[in-house]
């Protein structure tokens, strides 16, 4: 089915939006969360977004830290126009293991919501994995990543928060 081309057109000004506004050098706080209300680790992390393929597409590329390990991470973000979605393939050394999460969203209120679904490695029905960017004016961005069981509950997994370097 054909994205309505308006709807479509008015999205895809959002997107480029989006990503004009993520485009830079950013640094800040990576809060982990495995159960419960209080986060198990906090650790600095810094990362930068990039437009490539001629303002096509976004590259996030960024370090940080787990339990004292060193992390790095990359993601490819870009809007397809005849989907109307947003589309994000995303790896890192901590999160994802060995598998290359494919991510497709929304806009949602100031940024984009992606989500994908993982394997349960003890063979169980597969989680899901939410990721929300959020801008808030022109030097925050927020990303929270939530862990989605099988039953359908949410819990939040991460929060990064960086201002623009």
């Amino acid at each position: 089915m054909a994205a309505d081309t308006n709807n479509s057109t008015s999205t895809d000004s959002t997107a480029q939006q989006i990503f004009q506004g993520m485009v830079g050098q950013w640094a800040g706080i990576t809060r982990v969360w495995f159960e419960g209300e209080k986060p198990v680790d906090e650790s600095p992390c810094e990362g930068s977004f990039k437009s490539i393929l001629n303002g096509k597409a976004i590259q996030w590329d960024y370090t940080g830290a787990m339990q004292g390990k060193p992390l790095v991470g990359s993601a490819l973000i870009a809007f397809n126009k005849q989907k109307a979605e947003f589309q994000m393939s995303w790896m890192d050394t901590f999160h994802t293991g060995s598998a290359l999460f494919h991510c497709l969203g929304k806009a949602i209120d100031s940024g984009f919501s992606v989500l994908t679904h993982y394997s349960d490695p003890s063979g169980g029905p597969d989680w899901g994995w939410r990721t929300d960017f959020r801008i808030s004016g022109t030097d925050q961005l927020t990303i929270t990543m939530y862990n989605i069981f099988p039953d359908g509950n949410e819990q939040k997994g991460v929060e990064t928060v960086l201002a623009r370097k």
